[in-house]
């Protein structure tokens, strides 16, 4: 029998760590792993928090079961429909019948489409309130953070929210559930590949909500991804990091995103590289776009605000995972970057034009000039390379003066 994990009186851990997938949406490397995090308040009244995957649901009504001891189910508040937590609602509605589904309108479109349900269902708007009888509940909408239906849940006697996706990372608990019980260093490089991945494209919406949190007084934020959030630096600084992500504010570095077939166009990346680090830009990430999985490639990008990317002609177009790390960028929706390209070709120049067209899309703040080489490196691509990384160091140490 699986126990749950007590975090405090009355709140309990009844999630699961997930091992066994390799992508996360069938997309992004999960080579850490990943929890789907799950809670359940025991008060007069008893409510749990988001369910778990599916796969998972055995060893997640074990620890629910021995949570409730022998109590029923009074409520599941769900804060997002997205399967990965919502997916066995179903399950648990079979389990307990009488369970009231709390969530907002657009969740109640989602669980009726989803699971077949729709009795029960208790509707709740922006700061309406559900007493548990010692703890209190306040519903937050949240929407587009990263789901129409998204809402947080705000618990006021123990000040816990329970935040859904936001503030979640990718990774698993070893072990330690709370930020107290291991280290949240190694936690916060897979948050930010979380957001920039799953989130990036909502800043606005993550800006609207965190101004609903702003005066609220948070001891534990309890998301459904990650270790749970209970020291006030570490609150802090998972704020600050969302916050900041969602501005799209990133630090001093230079990420070189580069493709390359027989190494000519990535001369011109190490060429750029080097001269950066000879400029003073110490935060330099130079990625082969065949080797590395956009997922990281993206995660940098929304930490650095300086952008190179080189290509070389294929089949008169950028080359192949060249465009398709563009195409993410540009649905992200990114703003504040410095941008500078470069590009080669045999017989017939392309990738240099079509990255034009992808800084004037994005609105990107061009630096330096473009390189162009046709074949190989000679002296004058080599200087032009110099110059570009001349460039784009001097316009992020201009930053410092500001």
């Amino acid at each position: 029998m699986l126990k749950p994990i007590q975090i405090k009186e009355n709140l309990y851990y009844v999630g699961v760590n997930d091992r066994s997938k390799e992508l996360f949406e069938n997309l992004w490397p999960l080579p850490k792993g990943v929890s789907y995090n799950s809670y359940l308040i025991v008060d007069e009244k008893t409510a749990l928090f988001d369910t778990v995957d599916i796969c998972y649901s055995d060893r997640f009504f074990q620890k629910l079961e021995t949570a409730l001891d022998g109590r029923q189910l009074d409520y599941v508040v769900i804060n997002h429909m997205e399967p990965d937590h919502s997916g066995s609602l179903g399950l648990l509605k079979a389990k307990y019948p009488n369970v009231q589904v709390v969530g907002n309108k657009r969740t109640a479109d989602m669980i009726q489409g989803f699971h077949g349900i729709t009795d029960n269902v208790m509707l709740v708007s922006d700061g309406d309130q559900l007493p548990l009888g010692k703890h209190n509940l306040v519903f937050y909408l949240t929407p587009m953070v990263h789901w129409p239906e998204t809402m947080m849940t705000y618990e006021t006697t123990d000040k816990i929210i329970f935040s859904g996706d936001a503030f979640g990372t990718f990774g698993t608990l070893d072990g330690g559930i709370t930020d107290a019980q291991l280290h949240p260093e190694r936690y916060y490089d897979e948050m930010i590949r979380y957001y920039s991945n799953i989130v990036g494209k909502f800043g606005s919406p993550v800006q609207k909500a965190l101004e609903k949190l702003n005066n609220l007084d948070i001891n534990y934020i309890c998301s459904t991804h990650g270790p749970v959030w209970t020291l006030p630096q570490q609150i802090e600084k998972v704020v600050n990091i969302y916050d900041k992500l969602s501005r799209y504010e990133g630090n001093e570095g230079v990420v070189i995103a580069y493709g390359t077939m027989y190494g000519n166009t990535e001369q011109m990346a190490e060429t750029i590289a080097h001269e950066l680090a000879v400029q003073g830009i110490k935060e330099v990430i130079v990625h082969n776009v065949s080797k590395r999985s956009d997922s990281y490639i993206l995660r940098d990008i929304f930490k650095y605000r300086g952008l190179i990317v080189g290509s070389p002609t294929y089949n008169n177009k950028l080359y192949p995972n060249i465009e398709y790390l563009l195409s993410k960028i540009e649905s992200r929706e990114m703003k504040n970057r410095y941008f500078g390209y470069f590009g080669s070709f045999t017989w017939a120049g392309a990738a240099v034009k079509r990255l034009a067209q992808f800084a004037e899309d994005t609105k990107f703040e061009v630096v330096g000039t473009p390189v162009e080489m046709k074949q190989s490196m000679q002296l004058d691509n080599y200087t032009a390379c110099v110059e570009l990384g001349k460039a784009m160091a001097a316009r992020l140490i201009l930053d410092r003066k500001q």
